[in-house]
């Protein structure tokens, strides 16, 4: 059973950095696609950055530029550097995973992803 877990969250200021890292655990396959998701009460949860094939990634409009996503395969940990961050960036972050690569369009998408670690939140204050 994959198992994933969040760290790195907190409170900062509007134009502060933080660094998210998701600790991946049970993989039982080669390759995965992985994501950032965000959700804040009462939304939808929203694709924020995906690798989903080879040294391929992708991101939400809002976060271009300011975030980037990264993983080492070694130690099976998936990161989100967030620069810049907007009190719009404060939410519950998550990170996913789903076995295989996957195509663009699905990316960003939470239906495409079957785990889940259990979120991390973000607070950017202005």
């Amino acid at each position: 059973q994959v198992q994933l877990q969040e760290s790195g969250g907190g409170s900062v200021q509007a134009g502060g950095s933080l660094r998210l890292s998701c600790a991946a655990s049970g993989y039982r396959h080669n390759r995965y696609s992985m994501a950032w998701f965000r959700q804040t009460p009462g939304k939808e949860r929203e694709g924020v950055a995906a690798i989903y094939s080879i040294e391929t990634d992708t991101y939400a409009d809002s976060v271009k530029g300011r975030f980037a996503i990264s993983q080492d395969d070694a130690k099976k940990t998936l990161y989100l550097q967030m620069n810049s961050l907007k009190p719009e960036d404060t939410a519950l972050y998550y990170c996913a995973a789903q076995p295989g690569y996957m195509l663009a369009f699905q990316a960003l998408r939470s239906g495409s992803y079957s785990y889940w670690g259990q979120g991390t939140q973000v607070t950017v204050s202005s």
